[in-house]
């Protein structure tokens, strides 16, 4: 999994007569594990890897590099950024790579766990509920509102996200159009931790406006609960995603995921278009461009539904009804590494390089 493991691949490759296969998960291509050249002798490979085919990359050892080109298989986290990967918009300089091994990257979607993530029988929130007894979410948005100090506003957009704060989980957009959306309605909670100058700009907001926002700087699991229960729709504007896993709690718990169309978003939340709303089968509300612009309409569809309570529920149990769990994206890595076992048993490969 990742670049930390990624020189098992190119070790394995350099024991053709060993009946191994791998078979490489790339959770997020961004993080490569660069290292100078001059660590080389420490990583016991064969010096036909010191080479553009191999480790090098601009001057530099990427461990990463070395997974994908040396596994018998690549998988990703979705689908979608399966695909995505293979282009320059989202490949991190490995695009190349990736598109030289074809048919053998595939994209695997996460699942979550349900017995955490379950409404029903989570000991952290004020009510619990499922979708046939929603007015107990109604409660944990009442309790939700009361714990983080907002106004007790019953008919606000109460948009949450817990994330890490950063440029690439699309938080410079939320702060964009905050001023815009608070004078319309919207109340904002959000939990999370990264970037200093997100995080003070988050701090200032909350000063400015402490009924319409709240704002809590770090992780806490029972608050990170209690934010996706209590919360009218949950944010994930990422520029890119992998897979993502907080908008399929979000589904889980009634709670109408925004997020960006890319990676593993694009492959989990149905978009809540006129034909999806009439055929009850759309989960939340999608848009393409990284800008506050697209963002703000966004949440301005899901301000205009929420107007519509049948519609609404429509769409929370919608999504409460989205299998989400581990046991299909089981099914599939099982039917990949038997695959690649089997291969590697029939006919032992030649040294790669």
């Amino acid at each position: 999994h990742d670049w930390h493991a990624a020189l098992a691949c190119a070790h394995i490759a350099d024991h053709p007569a060993t009946p191994v296969g791998s078979v490489f998960t790339v959770h997020n291509l961004a993080y490569q594990g660069l290292f100078p050249m001059h660590d080389w002798p420490m990583l016991g490979l064969a010096t036909r890897h010191m080479s553009p085919a191999g480790l090098e990359y601009h001057g530099q050892l990427n461990f990463m590099k070395a997974g994908l080109q040396f596994a018998d298989l690549v998988s990703t986290v979705s689908p979608s950024y399966a695909a995505e990967i293979a282009t320059p918009e989202f490949g991190c300089g490995l695009d190349g790579v990736i598109r030289s091994r074809g048919a053998a990257v595939c994209g695997i979607l996460n699942g979550i766990d349900l017995e955490v993530w379950n409404p029903a029988t989570d000991a952290a929130l004020a009510v619990r509920y499922d979708a046939a007894r929603l007015q107990g979410k109604r409660a944990c948005r009442s309790a939700l509102q009361a714990e983080l100090g907002l106004d007790l506003d019953e008919r606000a957009l109460l948009v949450t996200a817990v994330s890490r704060l950063t440029a690439q989980k699309g938080i410079d957009l939320l702060l964009a159009a905050l001023p815009t959306l608070l004078a319309e309605g919207v109340q904002f909670a959000l939990q999370g931790s990264g970037d200093g100058a997100l995080e003070a700009a988050l701090r200032m907001a909350q000063q400015a406006q402490p009924g319409r926002v709240h704002v809590h700087i770090g992780y806490d699991e029972a608050r990170a609960h209690r934010l996706i229960a209590g919360a009218d729709a949950i944010a994930v504007p990422s520029r890119f995603e992998p897979c993502g896993l907080t908008q399929m709690y979000g589904m889980r718990y009634g709670t109408l995921p925004i997020v960006r169309r890319v990676g593993g978003l694009r492959d989990t939340v149905r978009d809540l278009t006129p034909d999806a709303l009439a055929g009850g089968n759309g989960t939340g509300f999608v848009f393409d461009a990284a800008t506050p612009q697209a963002w703000t309409e966004a949440v301005r569809r899901a301000a205009a539904l929420k107007a519509q309570p049948e519609a609404w529920q429509r769409a929370m149990q919608a999504g409460m009804a989205r299998e989400l769990g581990w046991s299909g994206p089981a099914q599939e890595y099982l039917a990949q590494y038997a695959r690649v076992a089997a291969a590697a048993q029939r006919e032992p490969q030649a040294p790669a390089g």
